[in-house]
């Protein structure tokens, strides 16, 4: 459902739309869109696409009025919208008639901003939310209710915030930056120190956080701040719900850290890297470039580029599949072992 400030429903006709899309159309031009679903929900006046060819059995029943569809797949029930990715062109007509929620420019006046605070042009700052001093948010940034934003923090153009996160003192956000609700950024990182008596001694966390452009951090995920130095997220990074970063960890460009993933102090994850749900890393470990994790797997040593890893300790995937292939097969062999032992000491007795 669009909540689009204007409330007024966007109407294209496929002629229309596919001219926005840079993509060629079939059919009949004239029909006219006001909507997105999927193809096992959408009905008249909807857009739907076929992503992969084993979704292909959805296509008879669909009732949507027009589809985007690859350029090799047949079909003529209605308007075509052809795209080489039809996912990438469906997320753009997506973006055309649907809005997500954005409240209009303005501070609101149970918010707490600092004197020496600086806020952007059209910047939204929401329902009691703080600002410390020297704190700068940039032009069109929106601040959803009870952000809380420390001294001295820099937030880029065009960020949007969503309610109850804490973005502790000196962080730096770049631009076009998303954080969901209950995100901590800049909270000291877990390091302590036993001293002669015992106790653990913490050792100070001086350094910051520095969030680079296009980034996006799912709800109740953590960024520790970094004892020296700064803790590092890269440029187009995608984090998800319920991930942990720790102190002066580095993140390279366009990676995805997947739900419950757990990273440990200065570990460096490189560009373009995959780590799935529930991937924990060891502290001071390297992940190279292009390198993909799967889930639930434990890195206990660094990972090349390129590689592609599994299990707990992590082994190659080729072999990690070798291993799992046998868990099943386990207890016969055991099984066979005990008769093969038993029936060797027969035969030395002998």
């Amino acid at each position: 459902m669009s909540t689009r400030p204007d409330a007024r429903a966007v109407r294209l006709t496929v002629r229309e739309l596919a001219g926005r899309l840079a993509c060629p159309y079939e059919g009949d031009g004239s029909v006219v869109l006001t909507g997105v679903a999927g193809l096992d929900e959408a009905g008249p006046g909807q857009l739907s696409y076929l992503a992969h060819p084993r979704f292909r059995p959805f296509l008879g029943g669909t009732r949507a009025a027009a589809l985007v569809l690859g350029t090799g797949e047949a079909w003529d029930r209605t308007p075509v919208i052809r795209a080489e990715n039809p996912q990438l062109a469906f997320i753009r007509a997506t973006e055309i008639f649907f809005t997500p929620y954005r409240p209009g420019p303005g501070v609101h006046p149970t918010a707490v901003v600092a004197p020496t605070a600086r806020i952007g042009k059209d910047a939204s700052i929401g329902p009691l939310c703080w600002i410390g001093d020297g704190a700068e948010i940039g032009d069109g940034a929106v601040l959803h209710p009870l952000v809380a934003v420390y001294p001295g923090v820099r937030i880029g153009r065009n960020v949007v915030i969503h309610a109850q996160v804490a973005i502790r003192e000196d962080v730096s956000i770049g631009d076009n930056v998303i954080l969901h609700a209950g995100v901590v950024v800049g909270s000291d990182g877990f390091a302590y120190v036993k001293g002669p008596d015992g106790a653990q001694r913490k050792i100070p966390q001086t350094g910051t956080v520095r969030i680079e452009d296009d980034v996006e951090v799912g709800a109740n995920s953590t960024i520790d701040r970094a004892a020296l130095g700064a803790t590092v997220v890269g440029k187009g990074v995608k984090i998800d719900n319920l991930v942990m970063v720790a102190h002066n960890v580095e993140i390279g460009a366009n990676s995805i850290l997947v739900a419950q993933v757990g990273i440990a102090g200065s570990s460096k994850v490189g560009a373009n890297v995959v780590l799935a749900g529930q991937v924990g890393l060891a502290d001071h470990l390297t992940v190279g470039d292009n390198a993909i994790v799967a889930a639930k797997s434990g890195v206990t040593k660094s990972v090349p580029a390129g590689a592609f890893v599994a299990g707990s300790p992590h082994l190659d995937i080729n072999d990690w599949r070798k291993v799992w292939v046998l868990i099943p097969q386990l207890p016969e062999l055991v099984k066979d072992l005990k008769r093969l032992k038993k029936r060797v000491e027969e035969l030395e007795r002998k």
